[in-house]
Protein backbone atom coordinates (compact mmCIF):
# COMPACT_ATOMS: atom_id res chain seq x y z
CA UNK A 1 0.00 0.00 0.00
CA UNK A 2 2.97 2.46 1.17
CA UNK A 3 4.15 1.61 -2.72
CA UNK A 4 1.35 2.70 -4.27
CA UNK A 5 1.16 6.05 -2.38
CA UNK A 6 4.33 6.91 -3.34
CA UNK A 7 3.75 6.14 -7.09
CA UNK A 8 0.54 8.63 -6.39
CA UNK A 9 2.58 11.34 -5.41
CA UNK A 10 5.25 11.32 -7.81
CA UNK A 11 5.53 14.61 -9.15
CA UNK A 12 4.57 14.61 -13.57
CA UNK A 13 5.96 17.75 -15.66
CA UNK A 14 3.40 19.61 -17.35
CA UNK A 15 3.50 18.77 -21.18
CA UNK A 16 5.28 21.02 -23.03
CA UNK A 17 4.21 22.60 -26.30
CA UNK A 18 6.00 22.01 -29.14
CA UNK A 19 8.37 24.85 -30.25
CA UNK A 20 7.11 26.66 -32.96
CA UNK A 21 10.05 26.36 -35.98
CA UNK A 22 11.61 29.57 -37.20
CA UNK A 23 10.43 28.52 -40.79
CA UNK A 24 7.10 27.25 -40.66
CA UNK A 25 5.28 24.98 -43.60
CA UNK A 26 2.13 26.58 -43.26
CA UNK A 27 0.13 24.89 -46.48
CA UNK A 28 0.62 22.53 -48.89
CA UNK A 29 -1.71 22.82 -52.26
CA UNK A 30 -0.94 19.33 -53.27
CA UNK A 31 -3.48 18.87 -55.75
CA UNK A 32 -3.52 21.62 -58.70
CA UNK A 33 -7.10 22.99 -59.55
CA UNK A 34 -9.03 21.71 -62.58
CA UNK A 35 -8.33 18.62 -65.21
CA UNK A 36 -6.66 17.19 -65.90
CA UNK A 37 -3.31 17.31 -65.09
CA UNK A 38 -1.23 17.71 -67.90
CA UNK A 39 2.08 18.89 -66.26
CA UNK A 40 1.10 22.09 -68.22
CA UNK A 41 3.10 25.67 -66.52
CA UNK A 42 -0.63 26.50 -65.32
CA UNK A 43 -1.58 23.28 -63.57
CA UNK A 44 2.27 22.96 -61.84
CA UNK A 45 2.20 26.42 -60.63
CA UNK A 46 -1.36 25.43 -58.80
CA UNK A 47 0.58 22.93 -57.02
CA UNK A 48 2.61 24.97 -53.96
CA UNK A 49 4.09 24.93 -50.74
CA UNK A 50 3.78 27.79 -48.58
CA UNK A 51 6.48 28.80 -45.51
CA UNK A 52 6.18 31.16 -42.95
CA UNK A 53 8.71 33.36 -41.03
CA UNK A 54 7.92 32.48 -37.45
CA UNK A 55 10.55 35.11 -35.92
CA UNK A 56 11.35 38.03 -34.99
CA UNK A 57 14.28 38.83 -37.46
CA UNK A 58 14.74 38.45 -40.79
CA UNK A 59 16.21 35.14 -42.34
CA UNK A 60 18.12 34.54 -45.27
CA UNK A 61 17.53 31.56 -46.64
CA UNK A 62 20.20 30.82 -49.33
CA UNK A 63 21.10 27.14 -49.11
CA UNK A 64 17.70 26.42 -47.52
CA UNK A 65 16.15 23.05 -49.44
CA UNK A 66 12.25 21.91 -49.43
CA UNK A 67 11.95 18.31 -50.55
CA UNK A 68 8.56 15.43 -50.76
CA UNK A 69 9.35 11.97 -48.98
CA UNK A 70 10.45 10.59 -51.81
CA UNK A 71 14.09 12.63 -51.39
CA UNK A 72 14.64 12.34 -55.06
CA UNK A 73 17.00 14.36 -56.06
CA UNK A 74 14.94 16.14 -58.33
CA UNK A 75 12.43 16.53 -55.94
CA UNK A 76 15.01 18.82 -54.20
CA UNK A 77 14.43 22.94 -54.04
CA UNK A 78 16.97 25.06 -53.10
CA UNK A 79 16.92 28.25 -52.18
CA UNK A 80 18.96 31.15 -53.79
CA UNK A 81 19.99 34.25 -51.86
CA UNK A 82 16.60 34.87 -50.53
CA UNK A 83 14.90 37.05 -47.37
CA UNK A 84 12.23 36.22 -45.64
CA UNK A 85 11.01 39.04 -43.82
CA UNK A 86 9.78 38.52 -40.01
CA UNK A 87 6.23 37.52 -39.88
CA UNK A 88 5.75 36.86 -43.99
CA UNK A 89 5.18 33.95 -46.02
CA UNK A 90 6.73 32.71 -49.55
CA UNK A 91 4.81 30.44 -51.72
CA UNK A 92 7.27 27.63 -53.65
CA UNK A 93 5.42 26.81 -56.77
CA UNK A 94 6.35 23.87 -58.74
CA UNK A 95 6.28 25.21 -62.60
CA UNK A 96 8.12 27.97 -64.09
CA UNK A 97 7.91 32.01 -63.48
CA UNK A 98 9.62 35.11 -62.28
CA UNK A 99 10.58 34.84 -58.86
CA UNK A 100 9.57 37.85 -56.46
CA UNK A 101 9.25 38.39 -52.65
CA UNK A 102 5.95 36.40 -52.43
CA UNK A 103 6.75 33.71 -55.08
CA UNK A 104 9.63 30.88 -55.38
CA UNK A 105 9.28 28.73 -58.49
CA UNK A 106 10.84 25.46 -58.21
CA UNK A 107 11.19 25.59 -62.56
CA UNK A 108 9.69 22.26 -62.88
CA UNK A 109 7.97 21.39 -66.62
CA UNK A 110 8.72 20.15 -69.79
CA UNK A 111 7.84 16.22 -68.57
CA UNK A 112 4.32 16.17 -68.56
CA UNK A 113 2.67 14.51 -65.27
CA UNK A 114 6.42 13.57 -63.97
CA UNK A 115 6.82 17.39 -63.34
CA UNK A 116 4.58 17.57 -60.48
CA UNK A 117 6.52 17.34 -57.13
CA UNK A 118 3.19 16.39 -54.45
CA UNK A 119 1.44 13.67 -54.92
CA UNK A 120 -2.30 13.50 -54.53
CA UNK A 121 -2.65 11.03 -51.51
CA UNK A 122 -0.67 11.35 -49.24
CA UNK A 123 3.26 13.00 -49.01
CA UNK A 124 5.38 14.61 -46.56
CA UNK A 125 6.82 18.41 -47.17
CA UNK A 126 10.18 18.70 -45.52
CA UNK A 127 12.24 22.48 -44.92
CA UNK A 128 16.10 22.22 -44.21
CA UNK A 129 18.23 24.41 -43.00
CA UNK A 130 21.51 25.67 -44.99
CA UNK A 131 23.44 23.29 -42.84
CA UNK A 132 21.07 20.29 -43.53
CA UNK A 133 18.96 20.42 -40.54
CA UNK A 134 15.00 19.09 -40.48
CA UNK A 135 13.67 22.84 -39.27
CA UNK A 136 10.12 21.62 -39.73
CA UNK A 137 7.76 18.87 -42.06
CA UNK A 138 4.19 18.34 -42.97
CA UNK A 139 2.47 15.20 -43.77
CA UNK A 140 -1.04 14.60 -45.30
CA UNK A 141 -2.90 11.30 -46.63
CA UNK A 142 -5.80 12.66 -48.59
CA UNK A 143 -7.23 12.59 -51.97
CA UNK A 144 -10.42 14.37 -50.74
CA UNK A 145 -8.98 17.94 -50.88
CA UNK A 146 -6.87 19.67 -52.72
CA UNK A 147 -4.66 21.13 -49.90
CA UNK A 148 -3.52 20.44 -46.27
CA UNK A 149 -2.85 23.50 -43.39
CA UNK A 150 0.16 22.25 -41.66
CA UNK A 151 -0.20 24.99 -38.34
Amino acid sequence: MSAALALALVPVAPAQAAAVPAIQIVRIHYNSPGSPDNGANLSLNGEWIQLKNTTRRAINLRGWTLRDKTNRSDHVYTFSPFVLSTGKTVTVRTGRGSNTAANRYWGRGGQGTFSYIWNQTSDTGYVHNSTGKLVDSCAYNSSRQEWVDCR
